[in-house]
């Protein structure tokens, strides 16, 4: 039976997609993505459910830092619609409501509901842990931002359901292990993702990605962060439409690896049907 880790409590979105993804699994939670991904590294878990973008609050801190670090591959992505209930103590009312509870970005997607409420806000590791913190407190002066699942789980009752900003609120999930398992070259849609590191040389960025837009390949993200402090030169994160063993997805990779000092493929696998439309 595969063992699934992820950041957060039962009753997260974390435990919503992993489930989703390995309905018969056996569940290893952890307090931080760094925990959940060694939790694969050193062989407790199979595979690592892990955040790393939302339609409304950007990418999740830490984990593009951490996945190039981590010598894991990511083998499939998930897409998750976020459903937020505000909820309480068993009795308690909105009236009584004055502080609200969640992790920082379920606060960030909420902000409509938080305004009209004019309450306090704290902010916990994870949504679930919220839900959690406000059953422990049992006052009803206490509410959390959480999944509708935590308030079953932790006996609270929901006072007002489906309050996030965005109905259209999506987050995307990687699935990562130690083995790379790469997509097989089928024709189907595959996506790639992949870091460089440009060589210190003039314009070695725009040459480098040069060779992405002459063969007519799509870059659906780049992202560009430091490692270390001083001068040293920018990693860049990249996803891009299609496979390595694609004509035009070689001739680009061919053209970056030119450019660059290193270029490390983080993952081959299918597209997800959200990106269809599906």
């Amino acid at each position: 039976m595969t063992t699934v880790t992820y950041q957060g409590e039962r009753g997260s979105n974390s435990a919503t997609a992993a489930r989703a993804l390995y309905p018969e699994s056996v569940e290893l939670p952890r307090t931080s993505f760094e925990q959940a991904l060694d939790a694969v590294t050193l062989g407790a878990a199979d595979v690592a459910v892990i955040p790393v973008d939302n339609s409304a609050a950007g990418r999740v801190a830490d984990v593009h830092h951490l996945l190039p670090e981590s010598g894991l591959f990511i083998v499939a992505e998930h897409f998750l619609a976020i459903r937020f209930d505000l909820m309480g103590v068993p009795g308690a009312t909105l009236d009584q409501v004055e502080c609200v509870r969640s992790h920082v970005h379920a606060l960030g997607q909420c902000r409509k509901l938080l305004r009209e409420g004019g309450w306090r806000t704290l902010v916990s590791d994870d949504t679930a842990g919220a839900a959690r913190e406000v059953a422990e407190l049992g006052d009803p002066r206490h509410a959390a931002l959480a999944p509708p699942a935590a308030a079953g789980l932790h006996g609270l009752e929901v006072l007002r359901s489906g309050v996030e900003d965005d109905p259209d609120n999506t987050t995307r999930f990687v699935v990562l292990s130690r083995d790379a398992a790469l997509a097989p070259h089928t024709g189907e849609p595959t996506m790639t993702s992949l870091f460089f590191c440009v060589r210190n040389i003039p314009s070695a960025l725009y040459k480098a990605l040069g060779g992405f837009a002459s063969s007519g390949v799509n870059l659906t993200k780049i992202e560009s962060y430091q490692m270390g402090a001083g001068l040293n030169p920018s990693r860049f994160y990249v996803e891009i439409e299609g496979h390595p063993d694609d004509e035009r997805v070689a001739l680009a990779l061919h053209e970056l690896r030119f450019f660059s000092s290193e270029v490390r493929i983080l993952g081959v696998y299918p597209a997800h049907p959200h990106r269809l439309g599906g």
